[in-house]
C-alpha cells in the first residue's frame, strides 16, 4: 500500500470514527431530551404549542 493511499484510508477511517460519535452522542441526547419532556409532561408542564391547537 502506497503512502497515499496510507493516508486516505486513514483520513476516511477517522472520519467514520468522529461522525459515529457525533451520532450517537446525538441519540444518547435525543433520548435524554424526550425523558426530560416526559417527566415535565407528567408534571403537569405542557407546551405551548398545545395551547395553539386548542384555540
Amino acid at each position: 500500500m502506497s503512502i497515499h493511499a496510507l493516508y486516505v484510508t486513514a483520513a476516511y477511517a477517522i472520519t467514520a470514527v468522529v461522525l459515529g460519535g457525533l451520532i450517537g452522542w446525538i441519540l444518547v441526547d435525543q433520548r435524554g431530551r424526550k425523558r426530560e419532556l416526559a417527566e415535565l409532561e407528567a408534571s403537569g408542564v405542557r407546551r405551548r404549542s398545545d395551547k395553539a391547537a386548542k384555540s
